[in-house]
């Protein structure tokens, strides 16, 4: 895809475990905010199966409709990116080497699915993560990383 004139649009992949929160999160922060210049994916390293209620709830309070579905890191490593993020610390440790095309950068964000209490605290760790990602993933990819 190309954005305005010739250039290319910048690629990054998002990874975590189950590919059903953070890495949604991230996904579609970027593809909203950032659309004109980056391709954001998102995957897991065994993937959940589903995208958590407290993913959608929390995207859909800014305006962002999503409509991720969980995938495997396994469909993506013959293809290029710019930029691999993971975004738990789990996946860092199982994804040690990027096997594709792409520079890899670890920024760690606590598991809203695995946040102790019912639906409402499970939104209330997604919130802070979409929060922490607008403040730390958006500007870092919209400065060009």
């Amino acid at each position: 895809m190309e954005t305005s004139g010739s250039q290319k649009k910048r690629r990054v992949l998002f990874l975590c475990t189950g590919n059903s929160c953070r890495s949604q999160i991230a996904e579609a922060l970027v593809n909203h905010y950032l659309g004109d210049r980056w391709e954001a994916f998102s995957a897991g390293t065994q993937p959940a199966g589903f995208v958590h209620s407290s993913t959608t709830n929390v995207l859909a309070e800014i305006g962002i409709h999503h409509h991720g579905r969980s995938k495997s890191v396994d469909q993506f490593i013959d293809q290029p990116f710019d930029l691999v993020i993971t975004v738990c610390d789990d996946a860092a440790e199982n994804c040690p080497v990027w096997l594709g095309k792409g520079k890899r950068v670890h920024i760690s964000y606590p598991d809203p699915g695995q946040a102790p209490g019912g639906d409402e605290e499970k939104v209330a760790v997604a919130r802070k993560v979409r929060e922490r990602m607008l403040a730390e993933i958006i500007p870092l990819l919209a400065d060009g990383y």
